[in-house]
C-alpha cells in the first residue's frame, strides 16, 4: 500500500514524465491529421501549430491517476469522482471545439450542465466567512454562486491562453498553491492535493513544449480542463475545509485569470457583445501593445501569480490571517495600479 505522502511526490513525477513522452506524439499526430492552429488577426503566433495540447494534459493526469490506483492507492471521498468525471466531460467538450468548432452559447450551456452535475454530487460553496459575526449559510444561493465560480474560472483560464507559456505557468503555480494549502489546512484534504500535484506535473511537461516559440498549444480542451480542475479543487481543498478568512484564498491564488475575466467580461457587456466571444483586448494583448515581448509578459504575469500564491500560503501558516490578507489585497491593488498606469503611458 503506497503512502499518501509518497503518492503526492510520485504522482507529480509520473505525470511529468508521461507528459514529456506524450506531448511529442500529440504534436506529430496533429500535424499528420492537420489539426493545427492557423494564425489570424486575433492570434499572435506564426506558423501552423498543434492545438491539441489538452489531449496530452488530460492523458498525463488520467494515466497517472490510474497508475496510482494499480499501486493499491485509491483516495476515496471529497468529491473525487465528480472532479474526475466532470473534468473529463469538460475536456471532451473542449476537444470537440478544437477539432470541429462549437457555438459560444452552446459551449456555455454544456459548461453549466457539467457544473450542475458536479454540484449535485456535492461540490458546492455552502458558507461564507463573516469577519464581523457568524458565518453566512448560503442555502439555495449555494448553487448559483458555485456555478458562477466553476464556469467563471473554467473560462478565465481559457481567456488568458493567448500567449506562449502564460496559461500553463499560471495553472502550474495555482495548482501548486492549492495542493500545498490543502495539506496545511486543518483538516487537511490530501485527496485534493494529490490531483493538484498531478495537474502541476502534467502542466510542467506541457510547458516544456509551450514556451515561446511554442510547438503546441493548450487548446480549449486543455484550458477548460485545467480551469475546471482549479475551480473544483479550490472548493474541495480550501473553501469547504476552511473555518475563517482562508476560504477566500482561491481569489488571491487565481488573481491573474480572475482579473482578466472580470475586465474582459465587463468590457464586452458594455459594448453589447457576448462575454464569451473571443477578442484581442485581454490583459496580455494590452501588455503586448504596450511594448512587452511575449517572454517579458509571461515573466511579469507569472511572477505576479507566484507572489499571490506565496502570499496565500503564508496566510495559512501565520496566526495573523486577517492582517496578512488585508496586506495581500493592498499589494495586489498596488501592482494593478502600477501596471495600468504603465500601459496607459505606453499607449500615449
Amino acid at each position: 500500500m503506497i503512502k499518501l505522502s509518497q503518492a503526492h511526490v510520485l504522482g507529480t513525477i509520473i505525470a511529468y514524465l508521461l507528459g514529456i513522452f506524450i506531448v511529442p506524439l500529440v504534436i506529430y499526430y496533429s500535424k499528420k491529421k492537420n489539426l493545427i492552429d492557423v494564425p489570424n488577426e486575433r492570434k499572435i503566433h506564426h506558423g501552423a501549430i498543434s492545438r491539441l495540447g489538452g489531449v496530452a494534459i488530460w492523458l498525463s493526469v488520467m494515466l497517472t491517476f490510474v497508475f496510482l490506483v494499480f499501486l493499491s492507492y485509491y483516495p476515496k471521498g471529497q468529491g473525487l469522482s465528480a472532479i474526475i468525471v466532470g473534468g473529463s466531460l469538460m475536456f471532451l467538450m473542449g476537444l470537440i471545439d478544437d477539432v470541429y468548432g462549437l457555438n459560444a452559447k452552446f459551449k456555455l450551456f454544456i459548461q453549466i450542465a457539467i457544473a450542475t452535475i458536479v454540484m449535485l454530487l456535492g461540490i458546492r460553496i455552502e458558507v461564507f466567512y463573516n469577519p464581523f459575526g457568524a458565518d453566512i449559510a448560503l442555502g439555495w444561493m449555494s448553487y448559483p454562486i458555485t456555478l458562477l465560480w466553476i464556469v467563471g474560472i473554467t473560462n478565465a483560464i481559457n481567456f488568458i491562453d493567448g500567449v506562449d507559456g502564460l496559461a500553463g505557468s499560471v495553472v502550474s503555480i495555482s495548482a501548486l498553491a492549492i495542493g500545498l494549502i490543502s495539506l496545511v489546512l486543518a483538516p487537511s484534504v490530501p485527496i485534493t492535493a494529490l490531483i493538484a500535484f498531478i495537474l502541476m506535473g502534467a502542466m510542467c511537461s506541457f510547458l516544456t513544449f509551450n514556451y515561446n516559440p511554442a510547438k503546441i498549444f493548450m487548446g480549449d480542451s486543455g484550458a477548460l480542463y485545467a480551469g475546471f480542475l482549479l475551480a473544483t479543487l479550490s472548493i474541495t481543498g480550501i473553501v469547504k475545509p476552511s473555518t475563517g478568512i482562508s476560504m477566500y484564498l482561491p481569489i488571491l491564488i487565481l488573481a491573474v485569470p480572475l482579473m482578466d475575466v472580470a475586465f474582459s467580461s465587463t468590457r464586452r457587456i458594455l459594448k453589447g457583445s457576448s462575454p464569451f466571444i473571443a477578442d484581442s483586448e485581454h490583459i496580455h494583448h494590452k501588455l503586448l501593445h504596450a511594448g512587452y515581448s511575449q517572454d517579458k509578459l509571461v515573466l511579469l504575469l507569472a511572477s505576479f501569480s507566484l507572489a499571490c500564491a506565496l502570499l496565500s500560503i503564508f496566510v495559512v501558516t501565520t496566526k495573523s490571517k486577517f492582517i496578512i490578507s488585508a496586506l495581500s489585497l493592498i499589494a495586489v491593488l498596488l501592482v494593478l495600479n502600477t501596471v495600468s498606469k504603465f500601459i496607459k503611458k505606453k499607449e500615449k
